[in-house]
């Protein structure tokens, strides 16, 4: 299997896949699938139950030190509930690329993964979102693919540093009050209000909590998503 990362990196974050509802290989069964991307690259798919139509897809990244599987068990049942794919990268180190410094190889494994879902699984709409410093990579690489991204779903992230602009997603930003990790105010706040002062249309949900990600939150996230944009 060839590394998904030995040609060109995408300039500035663009992704070049573009999943759609007509994929040209039969679609994957319901279930958890481990994509073979080859290079040591792991990413998983979630597919929930039910007939092969075209449904939403959810890049969710997680935070730093932490895998795929995590990242499906934060979701629990609601993306499945709402037929909602789930993609789930794992970072190359112990964080994501952009913020240990540059883009590189993440970028490139998500491009791969996101052909791999385009040639196997009938998709609708996507979006990207993550956790903490998977929020952060969430809240860059999306504005700099907002012609394939709709939206981004935000949990409890650190910053954002776009390194390209492309479209207008919507964005949906939560962040607990009692954060001790990444602190409310210098965090999810002001990421809320600069993103907002930059012309983004914003939802931010704010919590008496900690560094986490709530059930109920996923649950308010998706319906935002789904259902209101």
């Amino acid at each position: 299997m060839p590394d998904p990362t030995a040609g060109s990196i995408p300039a500035a974050g663009r992704l070049g896949s573009r999943p759609g509802p007509a994929p040209a290989g039969d679609p994957w069964p319901a279930g958890v699938h481990e994509l073979e991307l080859g290079g040591g690259a792991e990413v998983l798919l979630a597919v929930p139950p039910g007939e092969p139509l075209p449904r939403p897809v959810l890049v969710f990244c997680h935070g730093a030190g932490g895998t795929p599987a995590q990242s499906l068990g934060a979701l629990g049942r609601a993306a499945a509930d709402r037929g909602v794919l789930v993609l789930a990268p794992r970072s190359g180190a112990a964080t994501w690329d952009l913020i240990a410094g540059r883009l590189g190889r993440d970028v490139a494994v998500l491009d791969a993964a996101l052909a791999q879902v385009a040639e196997q699984v009938p998709v609708s709409r996507c979006a990207i979102g993550g956790f903490s410093d998977g929020a952060s990579y969430a809240l860059s690489l999306g504005p700099a693919n907002g012609d394939l991204f709709d939206a981004v779903l935000a949990f409890s992230p650190g910053f954002a540093v776009p390194p390209a602009r492309r479209g207008r997603p919507r964005i949906w930003l939560t962040h607990g009050t009692g954060d001790r990790v990444l602190p409310v105010d210098r965090c999810g706040r002001r990421l809320a209000a600069a993103f907002r002062d930059e012309g983004y249309p914003v939802t931010y949900d704010e919590f008496d909590g900690g560094h986490v990600v709530r059930p109920e939150g996923v649950v308010t996230a998706l319906r935002w998503w789904l259902d209101e944009g």
